[in-house]
């Protein structure tokens, strides 16, 4: 491909609009366009980044028995209804209605539609194990799209469904689907961890996130640094800090004037933050919780909201706080009726708690569980931190920022359970057919390996997902020889069958090379008067500082598609 030719220029200045460094460095690559909030054109080369992405994909999908097909991107509601999962997604959920009245949705996922589709074709545990994959676009209507690409509501997935007749053909598969997610990430020169991961509105009991560390990740890992252990941080456990248990102490009330955080009370009283237990005020779709986790602790959101079974989780508001009767910054589950009061475990490892009286400026010392207090629920609700101790050696906790490009669920047999997906078993008996989902998010990925591969200058493409592998800069094309050497080059390479990007274009040296630098193909070829002189082509590697010559000379094509073999191998 000429320069001249491609279609999509480059820009010198940053995108007003875009807040990420992956959307600023694609739009000015000329790669993306937004054309609404969340809703993107992809532009030549990055269609190219886009569909190398897909390959390598749909080459590891088919080696783990996946066969490709396509589903609808427009669904039925009904299915939504019997699968009773449109709550979850909430105002993400796209729907329309047709001439006739009927209710669709744009699909945001399609385990609803793939087990509609098995449930008509699977009869038999003679059928099972089966692998079905798509690569296919999605929506979802964002409340708040950024990013560039990486929070969109339209986007291209990546999905697997795996159907099987016992737990122990849905574990072989999910170790397999491992397996070949490590292969896609390291295929595409992405170093990637895998971590635990909550499963979200998708449900399912075992799950995994697959994270590109990256400086501007939105997502934090919390990893252990002496063990294997990672977790996204809405999943982390920690092993909560004993406090000695001490002989339980009569309550006794105090006065607390104008002191209303934690570390205010606990210095007041001479006490840790680890011997006061917090008071959160939550609304769970409409009901007010109250939750309480130790004071050296804070609460985990995404916990309490799967705890909680709620669709949607927010902070009270100070009028609701106060309509129930609530004494914000001297609240505690002492006394308190009418309310669900969920609690962390914490509450369990220490003894003569610090804890707000439900009266303005007052505080009650010596509190204690369960004799002061009931609680609805007791479980781990806190989150994980850097610094804290790990639950599987007890090594030191540690944090780093990721992007989340892949996800798989272990999703059991709740969807199959309600839209009726069936197979009968080796005794002639019926049963639901157990579940496994496996996603990619394709462009997601593709914002993410920039965000993980940049400079000052622009993109830094690993050649696996380069949209060319070799940027031919030509300077000085009104020069006949430059433009002879140039051409007899870019023949030999195409001929060769190496992608070559070829700036024939009228420029300066310093554009194309800005040019050549910010769309960050991996190799750049230059020919010039100066490097004709010698009878050589200047070589450089993008992620290099160096540049080196070779000869001009018969063997450049052969010695070229050698270095990158060599390079693609690592």
């Amino acid at each position: 491909m000429r320069v001249s030719n491609l279609f999509g220029k480059t820009l010198k200045e940053i995108p007003a609009e875009a807040d990420s460094i992956s959307h600023q460095l694609l739009v000015r690559a000329g790669m993306i366009q937004q054309i609404a909030a969340g809703i993107y054109s992809y532009f030549p080369l990055g269609w190219l980044v886009l569909k190398k992405i897909e390959q390598i994909i749909r080459e590891e999908m088919d080696t783990a028995g996946g066969q490709e097909l396509m589903l609808p991107a427009i669904q039925p509601f009904e299915l939504w209804e019997k699968s009773g999962r449109y709550p979850s997604f909430g105002k993400a959920l796209f729907t329309t209605i047709d001439r006739k009245e009927h209710k669709l949705v744009f699909g945001p996922t399609h385990e609803e539609v793939i087990t509609d589709v098995v449930r008509r074709h699977v009869q038999s545990y003679r059928d099972l194990p089966l692998l079905l994959y798509q690569i296919q676009d999605k929506f979802r209507d964002e409340p708040r799209p950024r990013g560039g690409l990486l929070r969109v509501r339209e986007f291209i997935m990546k999905d697997l469904y795996s159907f099987h007749a016992n737990a122990e053909s849905l574990d072989k598969t999910y170790q397999k689907m491992i397996q070949a997610y490590k292969n896609v990430f390291a295929r595409c020169g992405l170093p990637s961890v895998m971590v635990e991961a909550d499963s979200g509105a998708i449900g399912g009991k075992e799950s995994h996130e697959f994270m590109l560390i990256a400086e501007t990740g939105e997502d934090e890992v919390i990893y252990c640094s002496t063990c294997d252990y990672a977790a996204n941080v809405e999943k982390a456990c920690i092993a909560k800090t004993k406090i000695e248990i001490k002989p339980q102490l009569p309550i006794e009330e105090i006065s607390t004037p104008n002191i209303k955080t934690i570390s205010d009370v606990a210095g007041f009283v001479s006490v840790s933050t680890s011997q006061t237990l917090k008071a959160v005020f939550y609304s769970a779709d409409g009901e007010l919780v109250f939750a309480v986790i130790r004071g050296d602790l804070n609460i985990n959101e995404v916990k309490l909201k799967n705890l909680l079974k709620a669709t949607e989780l927010r902070l009270a508001t100070e009028t609701e706080v106060k309509a129930a009767g609530l004494v914000a910054g001297s609240a505690s589950p002492v006394g308190l009726q009418g309310m669900k009061i969920v609690a962390d475990n914490s509450i369990t490892i220490g003894s003569n708690f610090v804890v707000g009286a439900n009266k303005p400026d007052m505080h009650l010392k010596n509190v204690n569980y369960p004799r002061d207090f009931n609680v609805d629920i007791i479980a781990d609700i806190a989150t994980a931190r850097p610094g804290d101790i790990c639950t599987k050696c007890n090594g030191e906790l540690l944090a780093q920022q990721g992007i989340e490009v892949g996800h798989i669920f272990k999703l059991g047999i709740f969807l199959s359970e309600r839209l009726g997906a069936s197979f009968l078993d080796q005794d002639g008996i019926s049963r639901p057919i157990i579940m496994g989902c496996y996603g990619i998010g394709v462009g997601r990925l593709l914002a993410a390996a920039v965000e993980q591969n940049h400079d000052e200058k622009g993109i830094i493409w690993p050649l696996a997902i380069a949209p060319y592998q070799i940027y031919l800069c030509a300077l000085n094309m009104d020069n006949p020889d430059v433009a002879e050497a140039a051409e007899r080059l870019y023949h030999d390479l195409g001929n060769a069958n190496l992608e070559v990007l070829f700036d024939d274009r009228e420029e300066s040296a310093g554009v194309k090379f800005n040019d050549a630098d910010l769309v960050g193909i991996p190799l750049r070829l230059t020919i010039s008067p100066r490097t004709l002189k010698n009878q050589s082509v200047e070589i450089k590697w993008r992620r290099e500082k160096q540049s080196e010559l070779l000869p001009l000379q018969q063997e450049l094509t052969d010695k070229i598609k050698e270095l990158v073999s060599k390079h693609r191998k690592g």
